[in-house]
């Protein structure tokens, strides 16, 4: 990959997007190709959605292409050919590593769901880049050897997820290179919002009947089928306190959870002197990831303006842990450190899998997660084969129990 793409002014910021046919990579796209002088697509990938990496080529020409299988590289290669498009197809978690790290890119969306997101992730952070976090997971995973990374090689993080990029807007001085302040800053504490998902007022006995169909609605985001799941059982805003305490170097009692279900709020940032700031607007991943690509500038994103006077009231309300023990053990996760939480994170992508293919009940989910991280002895983690190796072993203890189960 070492041909120029284009001739690009060198204003112009090139965007590499790891997981371009999920949700934000779509989105992300949609808000590039509103600011043509600004932004141009380099590289672009896919896991199996191969005709939509095609029509996607077809409409932004990158520079390469990664996807996950040879015989889908080989299917895309002459779908390009044919099309006249001279494109590099990559393939496998090497060829995102290699997208990821390359040159040609100045940006990197990085938007792949779960662990598969961690090792690209970590590459563009190594490579110097703007990474423009979406995927959670790297730094569930691999916090400190994340946020070193960035620190170490330069780099530039900013969130995408609309909680953090809201804490993000309401900080005092917002760090994006690892390194941060806050609590000496004058700030209390980060209050991160969250819908409740579609079960806020279901009575919990009936979250044993609850159907696939029914877990993936969500009554505010469009979002895919794992996260949509994870929102449900609340272990996504489990995963976004971990992350916020890495991202902005709290501690986990320095984050308090707050159900906010019109998700108006995206979330707000406590201050000793008695303020409170908040970063309000309609729920459409568009403004985050417009404000990630122009920071420390705004761009127009697309997103309609918030009307406030058709936002009859605004609610918030304290978890009930009970109701969602996922955010009970994230916190969990999260006070006792070092691997817990890449365990904790292994064993609800086990879990979530199984229920998506309708093997275990809604309500086990928790109940799974809970029994891997039981029966894992906490250790600090040194390295990324490290992290890889207790991702491998608490996959397999989840699905020992998933069998059980099942």
């Amino acid at each position: 990959m070492t041909k120029n793409h284009r001739n690009e002014s060198p204003q112009v910021k090139r965007v590499c997007i790891l997981g371009s046919t999920g949700s934000i990579g779509v989105s992300t796209l949609d808000v590039i190709a509103r600011h043509p002088d600004r932004y141009l697509v380099v590289g672009l990938s896919a896991n199996s959605r191969i005709e939509a990496l095609f029509q996607q080529c077809l409409v932004h020409k990158p520079a390469f292409v990664s996807v996950t299988k040879e015989n889908d590289a080989r299917t895309l290669s002459e779908q390009l050919i044919k099309a006249g498009l001279e494109v590099d197809v990559l393939v496998g978690e090497e060829g995102l590593i290699q997208m990821a790290e390359s040159d040609q890119s100045d940006y990197v969306m990085a938007a792949i769901v779960g662990a598969a997101g961690l090792r690209p992730t970590l590459a563009a952070a190594q490579a110097g880049k703007r990474v423009l976090l979406a995927n959670k997971e790297s730094l569930v995973m691999a916090g400190r050897l994340f946020m070193d990374a960035v620190f170490e090689n330069g780099a530039e993080l900013l969130p995408i997820d609309s909680e953090h990029n809201a804490i993000f807007q309401c900080l005092p001085k917002p760090s994006v290179n690892g390194r941060s302040d806050f609590f000496n800053s004058g700030v209390r504490k980060i209050l991160l919002t969250a819908s409740g998902g579609p079960f806020l007022n279901t009575p919990v006995e009936e979250l044993s009947s609850v159907t696939v169909k029914q877990a993936c609605a969500h009554p505010n985001w469009d979002m895919g089928r794992k996260i949509s799941v994870d929102s449900a059982t609340m272990m996504n805003k489990g995963l976004e306190l971990i992350e916020a305490c890495w991202l902005f170097d709290a501690k986990p009692e320095q984050v308090q959870v707050v159900i906010h279900p019109e998700s108006i709020v995206h979330s707000m940032v406590d201050y000793i002197d008695g303020s409170v700031l908040a970063q309000l607007g309609n729920p459409d991943m568009r403004t985050p990831i417009a404000y990630g690509l122009s920071w420390p500038d705004r761009i127009d994103s697309g997103v309609p303006a918030l009307d406030l006077f058709s936002q009859h009231k605004l609610t918030f309300s304290v978890p009930d842990l009970e109701r969602f023990p996922c955010l009970r053990l994230a916190y969990e996760a999260m006070e006792s450190g070092g691997s817990a939480p890449a365990v904790l994170n292994a064993a609800n992508e086990e879990a979530v899998a199984a229920f998506l293919a309708e093997q275990i009940r809604f309500d086990q989910i928790p109940s799974i997660t809970e029994q891997v991280l039981n029966a894992h002895q906490c250790n600090e983690v040194s390295s990324i084969s490290q992290v890889l190796e207790l991702d491998k072993h608490a996959r397999h203890e989840a699905n020992q129990f998933i069998k059980a189960l099942s």
